[in-house]
């Protein structure tokens, strides 16, 4: 399950909204709210978009996308 409050605050730290995000990887903004907020899971391609979207680095992608 993804880590709703790091994809958040990471949109927010780029000045980016879950919107600008959905369009990215041409998904529905309600289906990428659901996807952030856990509720559809990400497939490993879509994660792997969201992160360079994101910018995340390689060794933060569990912290974003693997939460315990």
């Amino acid at each position: 399950m993804p880590n709703s409050m790091l994809i958040k605050a990471r949109l927010k730290e780029l000045g980016k909204s879950q919107d600008d995000l959905a369009r990215q990887l041409n998904l529905a903004t309600p289906s990428m709210c659901l996807k952030i907020n856990g509720k559809r899971p990400f497939t490993l391609d879509e994660a792997r978009q969201v992160a360079d979207f994101l910018q995340i680095r390689e060794c933060d992608f569990s912290a974003y996308f693997f939460t315990r």
